[in-house]
């Protein structure tokens, strides 16, 4: 019983060491939206073979209530003709959301906000993208799933760079 008696100790003692991380998704929301469709505007003759590029940016911020946090993707699509590089169509989005986050301690946060509460919002985003292109007349596009964590490490190693650039 001896041995019983300290496992339930060990293991009552670890959650105690570590919070349990809580996060809710309070709201999610487009913050802007545009979208161009150049090749309508300007006409294009000829076989069309476009080629996309996406550009993804992160932002977080601190909201007025405790433990509240907004975290918006801002992504830059642009399609353009592989022949001879004219312009299909840009898609501006800044999707937006807004989370309760509890139990992420501060050296973590930084982090979290940028991996994890992106992870949860991209589905929407891709969703959003999709029928935006759909809509504006063009076959619907899918986007790949962003890796998140290596975005992130990405940022930290081009911050790193540029400070060692700096001094």
């Amino acid at each position: 019983m001896a041995e019983n008696g300290s496992a339930e100790t060990g293991a009552e003692a670890a959650p105690a060491d570590q919070p349990q991380v809580k996060m809710n998704i309070l709201a999610q929301y487009i913050r802007d939206l545009s979208f161009e469709n150049l090749l309508a505007q300007k006409g294009l003759g000829g076989e069309v073979q476009p080629e996309v590029t996406v550009q993804v940016n992160l932002d977080a911020r601190k909201r007025s209530v405790e433990n509240q946090y907004e975290v918006i993707t801002k992504l830059t699509v642009n399609s353009k003709n592989k022949s001879g590089g004219e312009p299909l169509f840009l898609l501006e989005l800044e999707y937006a959301g807004a989370f309760q986050i509890e139990g992420v301690k501060d050296e973590q946060l930084h982090p979290f906000l940028l991996i994890e509460c992106p992870r949860m919002t991209f589905p929407f985003v891709r969703r959003v993208v999709s029928d935006v292109t759909r809509d504006g007349g063009f076959p619907p596009l899918n986007l790949e799933t962003i890796d998140f964590l290596a975005l992130y490490r990405n940022e930290l190693s081009r911050r790193a760079q540029e400070q060692t650039a700096q001094a």
